[in-house]
């Protein structure tokens, strides 16, 4: 039996005292403590962005395989190889930010080199108003994020929210169903109610990896 793998995803502009960043090795160290043989591929777009897509890559990407010139393929290459990691991940952690009330700009360049047509999305109007369909299947999100205000997701600034929706809608595109956000809130704030939202979030994101490895351990 093919042992999971997990994606971990970082995509904070910053290394040092990023909460996102301490949020996925969080869960990514509590799930090996529990599957201490599973693979973690790891990826920082954070520090490390894809390119923008282009008139180029769009040419390239709407090309049939065969019949593409090998510039094209170069052109394709950065996204062959994220949607190759996609592929492989069966649990997908993804550091997210709160970034002007949306994902950082790193992260939805990584979600527009995976969103391809014959890859991660077959596209037939025979289908209706919803030609799209995704390839991919069966995996599972984490989404991991720290906000500078509060609010986002069930309170006052919920109509503010951009980042999450933004993810769900592409969710599909990662063949992810099931979805499980955790944030730490508060940031521009600090004092007792950041203290204390930053460690719900942190035994959140323990309590999470633990269940899903757990689930996994006992259905094998």
């Amino acid at each position: 039996m093919k042992k999971p793998t997990i994606l971990h995803i970082d995509s904070s502009a910053r290394v040092a005292r990023s909460h996102s960043r301490r949020l996925g090795k969080i869960f990514v160290d509590a799930w090996l403590a529990e599957r201490g043989q599973d693979e973690v591929i790891y990826r920082d777009v954070g520090t490390n962005p894809p390119p923008f897509m282009t008139q180029d890559w769009i040419a390239a990407a709407f090309t049939k395989p065969e019949a593409r010139t090998d510039a094209m393929k170069a052109t394709l290459a950065c996204s062959d190889e994220l949607i190759d990691e996609v592929e492989k991940a069966d649990v997908i952690v993804l550091g997210a930010p709160m970034y002007n009330y949306n994902m950082p700009a790193a992260l939805k360049a990584w979600f527009d080199q995976i969103a391809r047509i014959g890859r991660t999305f077959s596209f037939d109007l025979s289908r209706g108003d919803f030609p799209i369909e995704p390839i991919l299947r069966g995996k599972t999100l984490v989404v991991v994020s720290s906000r500078g205000e509060f609010g986002f997701q069930d309170g006052i600034r919920q109509h503010m929210n951009a980042l999450d929706p933004g993810i769900a809608a592409c969710a599909h595109y990662l063949g992810a169903s099931d979805i499980h956000t955790i944030s730490a809130e508060y940031e521009e704030f600090g004092g007792e109610r950041r203290a204390k939202s930053v460690e719900q979030a942190e035994a959140k994101a323990r309590a999470l990896a633990s269940s899903i490895a757990s689930g996994l351990k006992a259905a094998a």
